[in-house]
């Protein structure tokens, strides 16, 4: 897809249309998760720096990020690109691989069913994607990547070699910034250069990966699109603008996920038998803790208390924490389905609120209802970031409402009620 997250967004704020646009939080150690091709003019670029992004498209409009609208939107795109092959190899959220060899009787050549595809998603979704087609996978996700935005690049069987000797050394898989730099004390610049350039020559400079690049210099790529495997692990994470020694913004944080997490898990239609608690500290070490939970779940509710439970049974931290994450594990299709009856109604209490709390968000934006233990320190009716505002609920309070929808500029009705924290209908 096209500048994939900012093509949901503007599903949802189509004022935005032609205007640079950047996804992501703006807090200072925060990077570009997605940016419009107005925004790109600037310098703009995925993984970039927030800060950087900010300063060289300082009109921009930044956007947080919505992981379930996401999730979504791209079960539907792969739900298209099976309607025309089974051979489906899902690369990322909003990539593929399809081999069209069994679909061409059909549905036509390569090109008829790419520009198929792209027609469909665009009516469909309201969004754009770029094709490339090609005989190897190599091949056909460089003209992908050569085609874009909202273009399609076929590139034949007799044609490939030459036309991969017209690039850039960057175009290989597999060299990066230090191997063009290896590459270049000898003059190789070009694909063309290295196809030309004796194998032995590229094994001494490259090691064992000198005759794969050789290999794809030529166009020789024999993997086969191979049908994806269903997730195993769904997740989110935060990297706190400053580090964090306070356990209850740790609480708070580990809330947001958890919401983030069940809504992509409700989305997706699948459940979770494990959670896990991601830590990094100041000095960058890494822990991970994880649980088995006693029954799978969809339930921002029970994957918060699953990940509080594992950061309390740490104890005392040895060092501020400077990202936190909460991943959902074992996955297994059901997440629709019928779950194991309880005396206790709470946690299916959650469930049914949270799903509708999914249908109210996907209409007004997902500002516009969130976690009352997410509301900010003063009350505005918008979640609170990482670093401040008040902390969440024991047991992950209730639900507040923002009045306007996703600007949320003052609390709605009685969201400021004190209620008690253990009521699911809090």
């Amino acid at each position: 897809m096209d500048a994939f997250y900012v093509s949901v967004e503007l599903l949802d704020h189509p004022h935005l249309h032609g205007v640079p646009v950047i996804v992501g939080s703006p807090s200072g150690r925060s990077v570009v998760l997605s940016a419009s091709y107005e925004a790109r003019r600037f310098g703009v670029r995925s993984a970039m720096p927030m800060s950087v992004a900010m300063r060289q498209c300082p009109t921009a409009v930044i956007l947080p990020p919505h992981h379930g609208r996401y999730a979504e939107v791209s079960a539907q795109i792969m739900r298209i690109f099976r309607s025309v092959t089974p051979e489906v190899e899902q690369l990322s959220v909003d990539e593929a691989f399809l081999d069209v060899a069994g679909s061409i009787r059909r549905l036509g050549g390569p090109r008829e069913i790419g520009e198929q595809v792209r027609a469909e998603i665009q009516s469909s979704l309201g969004i754009t994607a770029s094709v490339g087609a090609a005989t190897t996978k190599f091949v056909a996700k460089i003209a992908s990547t050569r085609a874009k935005p909202d273009g399609l690049l076929l590139i034949p069987g007799d044609q490939t070699v030459a036309y991969l000797h017209t690039l850039p050394v960057s175009a290989l898989w597999g060299v990066g910034a230090k191997t063009q730099e290896v590459l270049a004390r000898i003059g190789i610049r070009t694909v063309e250069d290295v196809a030309h350039t004796p194998l032995s020559t590229l094994k001494r400079l490259l090691g064992a990966s000198g005759e794969h690049v050789h290999h794809l210099a030529w166009g020789r790529d024999p993997r086969r699109v191979v049908v994806s495997r269903p997730e195993k692990s769904i997740g989110a994470e935060e990297t706190f603008s400053r580090d964090i020694e306070d356990s209850d913004v740790l609480r708070r944080e580990l809330l947001r996920l958890a919401h983030r997490t069940g809504t992509r898990l409700r989305a997706s239609g699948v459940r979770a038998g494990g959670v896990a608690l991601k830590l990094r500290y100041a000095d960058f070490s890494t822990l991970t803790r994880s649980k088995k939970l006693d029954e799978p779940v969809d339930s921002a509710n029970a994957l918060y208390a699953a990940a509080t439970a594992l950061l309390a049974a740490l104890g005392d931290r040895p060092m501020a924490v400077r990202l936190i994450g909460l991943r959902a594990e074992s996955l297994q299709g059901g997440g629709d389905g019928s779950s194991q009856l309880t005396i206790d109604r709470k946690d299916d209490n959650w469930r049914i609120a949270e799903r509708a709390l999914d249908d109210v968000n996907r209409k007004f934006g997902e500002a516009g209802v969130v976690p009352a233990g997410l509301l900010s320190a003063k009350g505005r009716g918008r979640p609170a970031n990482g670093s401040g505002g008040r902390p969440a609920a024991p047991d992950g309070g209730g639900a507040g409402a923002g009045a306007g929808g996703p600007s949320g500029s003052r609390p709605g009705g009685r969201a400021g009620e004190r209620r008690n924290p253990r009521d699911p209908a809090a």
